[in-house]
């Protein structure tokens, strides 16, 4: 496959590169937003992490459920007409991102890692024991997707685009067995890393480029950086999208495009759809839409909250109350003019929306780490991650394909964890 024939776009080749006072206030303010408090910036290759010993646990990510086998491919991108935000002596912003999609024949193309190991190595290092996962447990680069990589797609049809945001601090993996259910389920699926803001991001040749928040208070002018460069990002990889240089964009529709994103990549998704009419909806994830560490009265709001949204969004989120408990959200809520619906997940915490439901319920079967509850809270995580995907799927079913299943019009014996809050 001939992917990105421009300057500004090269595929990486994955096939072949199988968190003082001061500080604990970062840390915290930083937690809240879902931002992992990563080492001062190093450009490079990073150091190894300690090797996990022989005996680590096994890991592996639940086969998707869709009618169709996915394909996989990663793209690297530089946007020449912006210096970075983060780090402004660095002239160009580039970012990777992956494609998941539908596709044709997967036969003899190797599926790929969940996590590149550069960046899998700075994620033991600095995201894992925020999970509760000491370093060296776990090598997360030998877990495999169901993604193969660069498989040729199924070109019947044309089929709706979806673009994933991972939170503060995240890399764009770290929600993989939702995508890759997304892309069997027919949709191509992008999903984007905000480089050096991100724990790591590992570039081709294997360029580690690591976050640069671990130094910095999360004031509100940090705070408002980065949303808006991660606006910014998502809004240069629309604009690469609709000129389709990559063949695993073949039967991409850029004119049906929703955004599902977790913690602050489900605020970048709102924010984005506020100021992009090229995303349709969005699903927001667990994702404060408030320019503030802690979703409270008086906050700064960000635009879409204040001023609402005129297209179909859905909430999804761990606090009982939803719209009614957390200010940001009630501010959204009562702004916006258009279909919308919220949901609570009973039992679940912030990071239940992610892989973290997945992953450390198999660790601690093979390794005790703890009461893992802390971060993934006490619902089922099998229901949890089973509640996540339907929904999801539905809402964009709904809206993207005209498809709907009456999910979303109340609660259900189906998922008994799922409230719906009016």
């Amino acid at each position: 496959m001939r992917d990105c024939p421009s300057v500004d776009c090269v595929r990486a080749d994955q096939s072949t590169v199988d968190k003082g006072e001061v500080l604990r206030t970062t840390k915290l303010a930083l937690a809240a937003l879902g931002v992992v408090t990563a080492a001062s910036v190093t450009v490079g290759v990073s150091t190894a992490s300690a090797a996990p010993e022989r005996g680590a646990p096994e890991l592996s990510l639940p086969p998707p459920t869709g009618p169709h086998q996915v394909g996989t491919t990663s793209v690297h991108l530089v946007d020449r007409s912006r210096r970075d935000p983060l780090r402004p002596e660095v002239p160009y912003r580039e970012l990777m991102v992956s494609v998941w999609y539908p596709a044709r024949d997967t036969a003899g193309r190797p599926t790929a890692r969940h996590m590149e190991p550069g960046a899998a190595n700075v994620f033991d290092e600095l995201l894992a024991p925020n999970r509760g996962v000491p370093r060296g447990l776990v090598d997360w680069a030998a877990t495999r997707t169901s993604g193969h990589l660069d498989a040729p797609p199924d070109r019947r049809g044309h089929r709706p685009v979806l673009l994933y945001s991972a939170g503060l601090g995240d890399p764009r993996t770290w929600n993989t067995t939702l995508v890759q259910e997304l892309a069997s389920r027919g949709y191509v699926v992008v999903t984007i890393d905000h480089t050096y803001e991100a724990a790591a991001v590992e570039f081709p040749g294997g360029r580690v480029a690591r976050s640069v928040l671990f130094d910095q208070q999360p004031t509100p002018e940090l705070l408002r950086t980065i949303l808006n460069t991660r606006v910014a990002d998502t809004r240069f990889v629309l604009d690469w999208l609709r000129r389709k240089e990559s063949g695993a964009l073949a039967t991409a529709d850029t004119h049906r495009v929703g955004m599902v994103g977790h913690s602050a990549g489900g605020f970048t998704g709102l924010q984005t759809m506020y100021d992009d009419p090229r995303i349709g909806v969005g699903v927001n994830l667990d994702g404060t839409v408030g320019i503030a560490p802690r979703d409270v009265p008086g906050i700064e709001l960000s635009p879409v909250a204040a001023n609402g949204l005129r297209r179909p969004y859905l909430l999804f989120g761990r606090t009982e109350g939803g719209h009614h408990a957390r200010y940001s959200w009630g501010e959204l809520w009562n702004n916006s003019r258009t279909w919308k619906r919220d949901l609570h997940l009973r039992g679940a915490e912030h990071m239940t929306f992610t892989e973290s439901a997945v992953l450390l319920p198999q660790i601690d079967r093979q390794v005790d780490i703890g009461d893992i509850s802390k971060e993934i809270g006490t619902v089922d995580p099998a229901r949890a991650f089973a509640a996540t995907r339907d929904y999801t799927v539905a809402f964009f079913d709904k809206w993207l394909r005209h498809k709907d299943s009456g999910l979303l019009n109340g609660e259900s014996p189906a998922y008994p964890d799922v409230g719906f809050i009016k």
